[in-house]
């Protein structure tokens, strides 16, 4: 049989017609080959035929392998030439369809082709292994979903983001976070309510403990107005003073420690003072450590607001301060009636129990913003000049003051402190040398309190209208009419134009104190607001501290408390005219920043052929 013929039995499906077709022209040209019909023709033909009919065993098999049929009587047994035809068609499939298209278009073409040379028998590979029918298959199904790739046992590591300092963005809370607005929030505004009532309730009727502290005193000094000034103003200064250090602890231990220890340190400072008849002492015990504790208790309430309110903080606020109004329209009575009754000393230990229960109070101060202290060096271990340079910067975080309008509102307020804190102390005084026959002093400290807690509740509503750093204005108006007010003190001939002038200052008090937070909020943003706040109330304490001992100095020297008023009222007017320029620059800078970043997004965009922002590129922010 002809490599031709070998080919044309195993093909199958070649040239579309049926095998036995096929067999009857081979047979034909196999006699037309040789005349005699006999000898080397008969036994080719016969060859020819015995090949053919294997061939066509081996078609039908592989017609079984392409086209397989339901059942198993068409399929024969293997035979050696069947052997040899699978294995052909095993060749003839690893060749490529390519090959036997050319070799079927040879086999058809003109005369039969003699035998091709045997080729060199290739090496013995081991036997293939005889492919049993295919069994019918099925009809094809869709796939099942594939199964869900097991979650990674690994614990993805967070990333921890920079914290840069924020220039005049858009500021708000942290990413992700929501505050609750309201629920135990409220729990919180009643205990921040009380700290701030009861510290400036009594920091503020200072001026009757002042006149209780001269009438003791006087026996042993005339001049003692000098000397007494400064146990109010160290009390009052070190609330201002300690203030960045009440941050580094707010910051490292939150503000449920750290208003809880210094409400502590307030009742043993206030309780310890009732002790002693001695002035040096009450500037260590009142004056200090009094002080000192109202500062650790005082601040956190302000930064705590903020965990709880964001829409609302500016009403939280007010509401705080409204209510602390209340501890400052009772406390000058009470404290009056206490020194008529049981006299100075046992009057500290009452008021002392206001700082135990502020104790108790502070406990509800549960922080939800995440402290800001920075995330751990995992390169390695650090020399001791980058440990202690890493505490350093952790503890005095000075970023706050690489604000530019902040440098500038802190500077302000704390020059307009300079006379802010002079009328507390020295006005009963005033009035008791000007107004001989009035005995009732302590109504001007009760106008004062209850116009300014109606001002802090107003000023916190409005504040929360005002979109931004407008609210600086708000803080620029009350420090001209308390300039102005302070000034004309001197100027009153009559009992109730002091009062008109007492409800005109406590007005200007609630304006300052309500929005001091929020705009520290506008300014840093709440993860850096603590230390705003801190650093302020620092930069007030020499201010403050330093103007009643001035105020009582002058009158010394010029016998009476106009030219202490008069200068009382200097400093405010000062301050309000550096606190008008702030949102102007703000405006400024915003206005520079978004120039810039749109000649930044230009650029992008002339880079990008497809009009889109590359990676990277600033965005024009919103503005405040």
């Amino acid at each position: 049989m002809t490599w031709g013929e070998q080919k044309g039995g195993l093909d199958v499906g070649g040239g579309g017609e049926d095998s036995r077709d096929r067999l009857s022209r081979d047979r034909r040209a196999s006699w037309d080959a040789e005349p005699g019909g006999g000898g080397r023709g008969s036994s080719s033909a016969r060859s020819s035929s015995s090949s053919s009919s294997s061939s066509s065993s081996s078609r039908r098999s592989s017609r079984n392998k392409y086209q397989p049929h339901s059942g198993s009587s068409r399929q024969s047994s293997h035979s050696p030439p069947a052997e040899m035809a699978l294995q052909s068609l095993a060749s003839k499939e690893a060749k490529g369809p390519w090959r036997e298209a050319d070799q079927e278009q040879q086999e058809w073409v003109g005369s039969p082709k003699p035998e091709p040379e045997p080729e060199p028998e290739p090496e013995p590979e081991p036997e293939p292994v005889p492919v049993p029918p295919p069994e019918p298959q099925p009809e094809p199904q869709p796939l099942p979903d594939p199964a869900p790739l097991p979650e990674l046992e690994f614990e993805p590591e967070p990333v921890h983001e920079s914290k840069s300092t924020p220039t005049v963005e858009t500021r708000g809370t942290a990413r992700g976070f929501q505050p609750p607005e309201g629920g135990f929030g409220w729990m919180v505004v009643f205990a921040a309510t009380w700290c701030n009532g009861s510290i400036f309730g009594i920091q503020n009727s200072f001026g009757i403990l002042y006149s209780m502290l001269l009438q003791e005193e006087r026996e042993k000094n005339r001049q003692v107005e000098f000397q007494a000034a400064w146990v109010g103003a160290l009390s009052m200064g070190m609330i201002f003073f300690c203030s960045p250090i009440v941050s580094i602890f707010t910051d490292r231990l939150g503000c449920r420690i750290t208003a809880t220890a210094g409400a502590a340190v307030a009742f043993i400072g206030l309780h310890t003072s009732s002790f002693t008849s001695s002035l040096s002492l009450r500037y260590f015990t009142y004056g200090i450590l009094f002080g000192c504790g109202c500062s650790f208790a005082f601040q956190p309430s302000l930064v705590i607001l903020g965990h709880y309110f964001q829409r609302r903080l500016g009403l939280a606020n007010g509401v705080v301060s409204a209510g602390s109004s209340i501890f400052s329209i009772s406390f000058p009575l009470l404290i009056k009636t206490l020194g008529a009754k049981i006299k100075l000393a046992q009057t500290f230990q009452v008021l002392s129990t206001f700082m135990f229960i502020l104790t108790l109070l502070s406990l509800t101060y549960r922080p939800l913003l995440p402290s800001s202290q920075d995330t751990p060096n995992k390169r390695g271990v650090r020399t001791l000049c980058q440990r202690i340079l890493s505490q350093l910067r952790k503890y005095f975080n000075m970023r706050v003051f690489r604000q530019r309008t902040y440098r500038i509102w802190a500077f302000g307020i704390a020059a307009a402190a300079l006379g802010y804190f002079v009328p507390y102390v020295h006005l009963m005084k005033y009035v008791e040398e000007e107004f001989l026959e009035i005995k009732q002093t302590w109504v001007l400290l009760v106008c004062i309190g209850a116009t300014s807690g109606l001002g802090r509740l107003v000023s916190g509503r409005v504040s929360d209208s005002i979109p931004g750093l407008k609210k600086i204005y708000l803080q620029v108006i009350s420090f001209l009419l308390l300039g102005l007010m302070s000034m004309m003190i001197p100027l009153c001939r009559g009992f109730g134009g002091l009062i008109v002038v007492c409800l005109f200052l406590g007005l200007c008090d609630g304006f300052f104190i309500t929005i001091m937070a929020p705009i520290a909020f506008e300014l840093v943003g709440p993860m850096q607001a603590s230390q705003a706040i801190g650093y302020l109330l620092g930069m007030m304490a020499l201010p403050m501290i330093a103007g009643p001992p001035i105020a009582g100095l002058l009158r010394n020297c010029f016998g009476d408390y106009h030219v202490a008023f008069y200068f009382a009222g200097v400093p405010p007017i000062i301050g309000a005219i550096i606190l008008f320029f702030v949102p102007l620059m703000h405006q400024r800078m915003f206005k520079k920043e978004q120039r810039d970043s749109s000649k930044d997004k230009m650029l992008a965009l002339d880079a990008d052929p497809n009009g889109e922002l590359l990676p990277g590129s600033p965005i024009p922010e919103e503005p405040i």
